[in-house]
């Protein structure tokens, strides 16, 4: 499982590290830069640093234990034909797939996408730019800043909204990171 998610996992880390030192550097064209604001649903006028807090990498061990956890190991219907390894939503009619249990009155579909770096891709978005992960991304920031490394069990902390569950979800991501040692792929970034 872990086998298949890791290889795309890395090289989609490797992309967010090399634009973020081209960012840092100046290497970027201003187009480019307002894109990414844009993108990541930023103001004309904040700064690059507060880009920067939403340009980073999602430690390897954290993917890894939420697709385990959301896809009950790759074993969900959204897993094996949708590539949604995630259990992410989404709200406009046909965007997705209507899961079988669905509270009556909801309108949330499970998204579907075509591959699976097009899933992480936006699973990794979605952390770097939804505000109900504003908390992750504060801790990754200060961690950054103090020079403490950017581990998947410590960012861990910031996913109490990640699902109804709350605080569990938090404690069970960190077990399964733990019990699998993922933490081994957080330094090879």
């Amino acid at each position: 499982f872990f086998g298949y998610l890791l290889p795309e996992v890395q090289r989609q880390n490797s992309e967010i590290i090399e634009l973020r030192n081209s960012i840092k550097t100046n290497k970027i064209s201003k187009n480019k830069l307002i894109a990414l604001k844009e993108y990541y649903k930023f103001k004309d006028g904040d700064s690059t640093e507060d880009l920067l807090s939403s340009i980073d990498i999602i430690p390897t061990s954290l993917v890894l234990a939420q697709a385990a956890y959301e896809s009950n190991w790759g074993r969900s219907r959204f897993a094996k034909y949708y590539h949604n390894f995630f259990g992410l939503w989404c709200f406009k009619k046909g965007c997705g797939v209507v899961p079988l249990k669905r509270n009556k009155g909801s309108t949330h579909e499970v998204a579907k996408f075509a591959s699976l770096p097009k899933a992480i891709a936006y699973y990794m978005r979605s952390i770097n730019r939804n505000s109900a992960y504003d908390t992750l991304r504060k801790i990754r920031k200060h961690k950054r800043d103090t020079q403490q490394p950017v581990t998947g069990k410590g960012l861990a902390e910031g996913l109490e909204n990640y699902a109804e569950i709350g605080y569990d979800y938090v404690e069970t991501v960190q077990a399964i990171i733990r019990q699998n040692k993922l933490g081994q792929y957080d330094y090879q970034i």
